[in-house]
């Protein structure tokens, strides 16, 4: 049932993403802080852009999706309440998705599959598992299975979510034990994993607040870091 907001969606601004190739979330993001309350935007995609629902929830938006065809979706987003964000930026935590767009190079059906996929695991409210929890396992199986840029990714989601550096200690201990020193010493040691691990315990001990550590942290281990990014780079 559209809410009754839906009646004013004839003056919200439309954005459509449906051929940007790149991060388009810090644009749509942006746009959404811009409005007041009581208006709103529609996003057009190829595929069901479900990590932008709990985003601009954070902002205080409520939303009502259309699914026009196959390969198009229309997400119509309505502030409600102005609200800021926890996260620079305006998401509600760092380094979202951004692989699906990868997906979306191969096959825009393939893309809504694999949103849908990532919603199930990391999308539920009521979810058996904290998210601190997943993450620390989804970082874990990640160094096992030598990805240290999934890795960095999680180590930072998880950073942001509460993880204490004292858990961190015990999580990089445990590396050493189930990976072995020599495997810890020629691949975890000189990772950027392990570099953004040093910078957080640097950082607190300076006594650097969470919230500016996980900001300096997505600026230096984020997106732009083509050693944590998972943005297929056309142009290389």
């Amino acid at each position: 049932m559209k809410p009754e907001w839906m009646k004013k969606s004839e003056k919200f601004e439309m954005m459509d993403a449906k051929n940007l190739r790149g991060n388009f979330l810090p644009a749509i993001l942006k746009k959404a802080q811009s409005k007041d309350e009581g208006e709103g935007l529609i996003i057009v995609q190829s595929f069901e852009p479900i990590p932008l629902y709990s985003a601009l929830d954070e902002l205080g938006f409520e939303h009502y999706t259309e699914k026009v065809s196959n390969t198009e979706y229309r997400v119509y987003f309505y502030r409600k309440v102005a609200k800021e964000a926890e996260f620079s930026g305006g998401a509600d935590m760092p380094l979202k998705p951004t692989a699906i767009m990868n997906y979306r190079e191969i096959n825009e059906e393939l893309a809504d599959i694999i949103v849908n996929f990532w919603n199930l695991i990391w999308g539920k409210k009521d979810g058996a598992l904290d998210m601190k929890t997943k993450l620390f396992l989804s970082l874990a199986n990640a160094v096992g299975e030598g990805r240290m840029r999934q890795a960095t990714r999680e180590l930072i989601k998880a950073y942001a979510v509460g993880a204490t550096v004292e858990e961190l200690d015990e999580l990089f201990a445990l590396f050493l034990w189930e990976q072995g020193v020599g495997y810890f010493a020629s691949e975890i040691g000189p990772s950027v994993l392990f570099a953004a691990y040093q910078f957080i315990k640097r950082e607190e001990e300076k006594g650097m607040e969470r919230s500016k550590i996980v900001e300096e942290l997505t600026n230096k281990f984020g997106e732009t870091n083509p050693d944590v990014s998972t943005m297929y780079r056309k142009n290389v």
